[in-house]
């Protein structure tokens, strides 16, 4: 790669959410030389294709793993989950991607979320620490949240909520707790008010709810006065920042997903002749996807159908359509300029140079919202996992090949194809590139980790299908400053369900 390549793909780095990675494959022998700490200039063969041996290699992709177990009956009922399956692979420094999980302990099912930060990992850490407590507040019974209010009222400890399922380097906003808890305790003293309450809202209404109701939050506590500068400072950043999100709820009936913005979640389909098949639970609110830019354009005038969504990106600079945070693209351009002006000096000046930048053709905020889109799918025997992904993992492999690689992983079964009339006609070359592929489909797994699997061969899938440790050891091997530009975040959640649950029952 060339000097000016490299500096043409900086400067288009210092742009809001652009593409930073290649979309060709990296030239391994012909890539800029680093200097070493000695000052020897080290080429690319050296450094980045074989300084990973095999354990530093998997010392890396197994690092933020996670496998949890769900107990059948937890004492309230069965569960739609048997276990789940999770990691995490950084390009960013530090990571944008947040995930979450957790057992919901006053109303039923699970909730699991991932969550692609984009401007900072700030609004990303701030919504999966709250989101899934909103949800599951909302799906509470009347009871249960006056239980939680004559707590909160007489000092008493809160009837826990969620129980978390926590990775060890998860980390919360401690400063910011009692925030977070006064505007949670809001939003349930506003259900409580509710006549309609009842019984708690659907999966599909508290979804709904608490993500309109989390993103209010949010530009709330950017514009209020709060107790320190630390607080408003991370409540600034929070706002200014942004994140897409993808969270389940899983049932013993069914699985809701709301979706807003570009991550994705698939479910695993076991067909009858053994065949892995994939069906998406999600759409991505991208500029690929036609009806969501309409529906953007609809919202401005007529003038502006040009400029509303330009280069695939919104006003020209943000990839995804809807997000949580991201006032930038929501609020009035004076609001905005009140806001940072109130900051003291010992503001994160670098975000802060960030978040002054205005885009191009403001004229009729907001350009931006987090409604997401839900979808209900009654669960079915032939149900056996769901994958929660950040755009990071399906920039790198599509549905159906994600499917098949945590399926063939599940059951240790490799299907081959038949052999076509046509491949039997194959010249010798040809034959060699099909049986590359076919060994490629018969190799065993490396990891037990679902999720690590699925980072494996996002990252180290070679032209015919196999494992390429060369590919592999190049993509993790690279500088921090030059991984963003070759991929992204990798967040990976993969939730094995019950299926035995939607079988018929024997009389």
């Amino acid at each position: 790669m060339s000097g000016r390549v490299c500096a043409s793909i900086l400067q288009r780095a210092s742009s809001y959410k652009l593409t930073l990675y290649s979309a060709a494959p990296i030239q391994y022998t012909h890539f800029v030389a680093f200097p070493s700490q000695s000052g020897r200039h080290l080429s690319t063969r050296q450094d980045l294709d074989f300084q990973l041996s095999q354990v530093q290699i998997n010392s890396i992709l197994r690092s933020n793993e996670q496998t949890v177990s769900v107990p059948e009956f937890d004492g309230r009922g069965l569960s739609a989950v048997r276990k789940f399956e999770s990691n995490q692979l950084a390009a960013n420094t530090p990571n944008e991607d947040r995930r979450s999980a957790a057992t919901c302990l006053q109303s039923k099912g699970m909730l699991f979320g991932v969550f692609d930060g984009h401007g900072g990992w700030a609004c990303a850490q701030a919504v999966s620490e709250r989101l899934l407590y909103y949800t599951a507040v909302a799906m509470m019974t009347k009871q249960s949240l006056e239980e939680l209010e004559k707590c909160m009222e007489h000092g008493r400890a809160v009837p826990p909520i969620l129980q978390w399922y926590k990775h060890h380097t998860d980390f919360n906003y401690r400063e910011s707790a009692t925030l977070y808890i006064e505007h949670l305790r809001v939003f349930w003293q506003e259900l409580l008010d509710s006549e309609e309450h009842g019984e708690g809202l659907s999966p599909v209404d508290a979804l709904d709810l608490s993500f309109k109701r989390l993103d209010a939050d949010i530009s709330l506590e950017a514009q209020v006065p709060l107790s320190n500068d630390l607080m408003k400072s991370t409540a600034i950043q929070v706002a200014f920042a942004g994140c897409t999100a993808c969270v389940a709820h899983v049932g013993i009936e069914g699985i809701h997903v709301a979706n807003s913005g570009d991550c994705r979640a698939v479910l695993g389909v076991l067909e009858e002749d053994g065949s892995w098949s994939a069906l998406p639970l999600s759409e991505d609110h991208n500029s690929q996807n036609q009806a969501e830019v309409e529906r953007i354009k609809a919202q401005h005038p007529t003038s502006e159908r040009d400029t509303v969504v330009t280069d695939d990106r919104l006003l020209g600079v943000l990839m995804p359509l809807r997000a949580f945070g991201d006032v930038r693209f929501k609020w009035s351009h004076e609001l905005q300029q009140s806001i940072l002006a109130s900051l003291e000096s010992g503001a994160d000046l670098e975000s802060l140079n960030l978040y002054q930048y205005t885009p191009p053709n403001y004229l009729t905020p907001p350009y931006l919202d987090v409604a997401p889109d839900i979808i209900y799918h009654k669960l079915r025997p032939q149900d056996r996992f769901l994958i929660l992904g950040t755009d990071g993992l399906w920039d790198e492999l599509g549905n159906e090949e994600a499917v098949r690689l945590v399926g063939e992983h599940l059951s240790g079964i490799h299907l081959q194809a038949p052999v076509t009339p046509s491949e039997r006609q194959m010249k010798l070359g040809r034959i060699h590139e099909l049986l590359l592929k076919r060994r490629s489909r018969a190799s065993p797994a490396l990891d037990t980790n679902a999720a690590t699997h699925l980072l494996r061969h996002a990252l180290g899938t070679g032209d015919y299908g196999e494992l390429c440790q060369e590919r592999l050891a190049s993509m993790l091997a690279l500088p921090e400053d030059l991984a963003r530009m070759y991929r992204d975040d990798i967040t990976a959640t993969v939730v094995y369900l019950n299926s035995d649950l939607a079988r018929p029952q024997q009389s």
